[in-house]
Parts: structure tokens; sequence; C-alpha cells
């Protein structure tokens, strides 16, 4: 039982990790040492325990699957998703204090960003170019996306919010991505936030009930299959994927650059809003506060990084 409590308390940390941009669960996974755990709990999910259950040996698929762990877990994962889903929500949906936070997720990220290019490993400039090509061609690809044009007054399908879960899943079990971040690129934070949001005050609808249940059904299918993609990517091509993770985000960054104006002010539901980027002329407040936010954001995530990595050190296994 107090294994399942400190397990309870790991997801809490974890999902609310998942819910803030810039941030990844796997990455708490790895400060909280069952990363390595997590991930092979995941990848077997496989015929092995399909044939357990077949067979109904009930006690040999939850050891195969190390279910007890997961459960605790994932329910840890999801009161930490619906506490914090409000909050970020709010934040972005609140006028005086959008550009602040897309500061903080912009500093955040642009922090990551340097953490998963120091993973990658070159030993000759060969090797150092090829990445650089790679990441070159992965931040073409992301700030492509970032400028196909917001469709405004429309709900996402179900089929594309089907994808983004299993898109998404993928970046927040990978260190230093963030599968909020994701979803923030694909257009569908807001949408999935708000109705998160309106959980805890019984806001409940069919179509709120439908969009999650699918996101979640993606979010299942991407998880068991990228689990063992993961697996074989991290261990025999860790570099080029991380060279092009880094090259993802880089190139995303301009979707929450903090400086936007409304497109659409007629529009007042956030998630069917559209913005356009500017630079700043004049060196105001706003300016000056959302450097600082910025700043202190990718402090933050650098000081996580190197904590993982002297716990690393110091842990005798």
């Amino acid at each position: 039982m107090r294994h399942d409590f400190f397990n309870f308390g790991r997801g809490l940390l974890m999902g609310g990790a998942d819910i803030i941009p810039g941030v990844s669960g796997g990455t708490v996974a790895l400060v909280l040492g069952i990363y390595e755990r997590l991930v092979t709990a995941i990848s077997h999910f496989d015929l092995q325990f399909l044939k357990h259950l077949s067979q109904r040996q009930w006690r040999s698929a939850a050891s195969r699957v190390d279910l007890r762990f997961l459960l605790a877990l994932a329910v840890g994962i999801l009161l930490g998703i619906l506490t914090f889903g409000s909050l970020m929500n709010h934040l972005l949906t609140t006028e005086a204090t959008r550009s602040s936070t897309l500061a903080g997720f912009f500093g955040a990220i642009l922090a990551s960003c340097v953490i998963v290019f120091r993973i990658v490993d070159w030993k000759s400039s060969r090797e150092l170019g090829f990445y650089l090509i790679l990441e070159i061609i992965a931040i073409a690809i992301a700030f492509g996306l970032t400028r196909i044009p917001v469709r405004t007054g429309e709900d996402p399908a179900l089929w594309y919010i089907f994808v983004c879960g299993m898109v998404a899943i993928c970046a927040m079990i990978l260190p230093g991505i963030s599968g909020a971040f994701i979803l923030l690129i694909l257009g569908v934070y807001v949408h999935l936030t708000d109705y998160i949001r309106g959980i805890p005050r019984g806001e409940i609808s069919p179509e709120a009930v439908s969009t999650v249940a699918v996101f979640a059904i993606g979010c299942a299918i991407g998880l068991i299959s990228f689990s063992k993609v993961l697996r074989w990517l991290l261990s025999d091509h860790q570099s080029a994927t991380m060279a092009v993770m880094c090259g993802l985000m880089l190139g995303a960054l301009n979707k929450i650059w903090p400086f936007q104006n409304d497109l659409t002010p007629e529009l007042h539901d956030l998630k069917h809003k559209a913005y356009a980027n500017y630079i700043p002329h004049v060196i105001d407040a706003e300016v000056v506060r959302c450097f600082i936010i910025a700043v202190l954001a990718g402090g933050a995530i650098l000081a996580l990084d190197r904590f993982v990595k002297q716990s690393a050190a110091e842990s005798p296994n």
C-alpha cells in the first residue's frame, strides 16, 4: 500500500508536468527514477500479454505489464491533469495573463531544446553535420506546420482529436519533449483543457465526453504502439532521434511567440480564435515582463535537468 501511495504521488507530478507546455512527464519520470520501469511496463502490452488474457491467466497478465504500478501511476496522472488543466486553460484564456503565459512556455521550451541537443553525441564533424541537417529539416517542417492558417469558428473533428492523442502521448513519454506543447502546436490544447476545466464544475456534455474519450483512445493506442518504437529509437538511434526532436521544438516555437495580434476580435471563445505574431518596436513594461518570465522559466527547466543528472550520478544503481 505504501508503494501504491508513492506511485500515485509520482503520477500526480507527471500529470501536472504533462499538462504544462514545455515540461515533459517523461523528464519527471526520469527524475523520480521510474522511467525505465514505465517504458518497459507499457511495452509489455504485447502478444504474450494477450495470450495470458485468452488463457485467463489473470495474475500472469497483471504481472507482465506491472499492472499495480501502472494503475497507481495512472490515477495520479489523471488527477494531475484535471487539477493543472483548469489552471493552464484559465491563464491562456485570460487576456491579462496570456502573453506572460506564452512567454513562460517559450522560455521553458527553448531551454528544453538545449537539453535535448546535449543528448546528441557525435564522433566526427561529418556526424555533427548529418545531425544538424536533420535538425534543420525538422525546423522547416515544424515552422511550416505552425504557419498553416487556423480554422476559426469550428471544432476539430473527432478523427483529428484521435490523431492528436496518438501524437501527443508519444511526446509525453519522451524526456525533454512536452506533449502539451505538441497539443498547443496542433491547435487542440485549449479545446481539450476547456473540457477539463468544466469537469469539476459538473459541466459534462455529450460532446465533451465523446471528445475526451476519443482522445484517450488515441493516447492508449499511441502509447502502446510507440513504447516499442521508443525503446528501439533510444537504444539504436538516440542521437538522430534527439536531433529531429530538437528541430521540431525549435521550429514550433513560432506557435507560442508571446506577442500576438488578435485576428478574430469578434470571437470570444479562445479555442476558435486566430492570432498573428508581431515584433514589438518599443521595449515597454509588457516586453520586459515577458522577457523576465521567459528567462525564469528557462532557468527552471535547466535547473531541473541539472537535478536529474545529479540524481542519476548519486544513484547507487
